[in-house]
């Protein structure tokens, strides 16, 4: 049961506010070019499977298809953290502008593999 449903400690709320402001702050900035463009379809793709896949979660009807789905949350997860690091390393988007998203991207991570933890129990 999430406790923080409708507040702003709601795991779903924070995703869909993360998603959305990573896209708009980071994906939508990195510039369009040939050799950019699949990072671009990379980095977005994995950042709004988040999203997606965490909805898919919270409307399962059993444990088993909750952790599967949130384990699909943890991975792409990891693969954003990644393509965030490239993002900056590579200096197409400003560190400062990239950091704070990256920093999110692990607490997500963080939290989201104690839920697949806490729910397995």
């Amino acid at each position: 049961m999430n406790k923080y449903r409708g507040t702003d400690k709601d795991i779903h709320i924070r995703i869909y506010k993360f998603v959305v402001d990573c896209f708009r702050d980071v994906v939508k900035k990195i510039p369009k070019t040939i050799e950019n463009n699949p990072i671009i379809s990379q980095l977005s793709s994995a950042l709004t499977s988040i999203g997606a896949n965490d909805q898919e979660a919270d409307a399962t009807s059993s444990k088993k298809d909750f952790i599967a789905k949130y384990s699909i949350v943890k991975k792409e997860s990891k693969e954003t953290k990644y393509w965030l690091s490239f993002v900056r390393d590579s200096s197409l988007v400003d560190s400062n502008v990239v950091d704070p998203y990256i920093q999110e991207c692990q607490e997500i991570l963080m939290i989201v593999s104690k839920i697949i933890e806490n729910t397995r129990y």
